[in-house]
């Protein structure tokens, strides 16, 4: 999977999980300014990603990004 597909699949994931359209989504998108940040939402957001692409994220390192971007750069990282 490259950058832009990972970064598709993850702004899709977050769209899922937080409840939002995938339009308003990129990967300039704050969690906590944009998203609210809800903690309850990470959680389901760092399970959706283990079981979509069975990639192991801690759930502080997740919580910790500002950013979609900085969220991808984990996953990535991570596979």
């Amino acid at each position: 999977m490259d950058r832009k597909e990972l970064e598709a699949k993850i702004i899709e994931l977050v769209a899922m999980s937080y409840n939002k359209d995938e339009s308003e989504l990129s990967v300039d998108t704050k969690f906590k300014e944009e998203l609210g940040g809800a903690s309850l939402l990470m959680v389901g957001l760092v399970s959706e990603i283990e079981n979509e692409l069975d990639v192991l994220i801690q759930l502080q390192v997740a919580a910790a990004c500002e950013t979609i971007g900085e969220l991808v750069d984990k996953v990535e990282e991570q596979m």
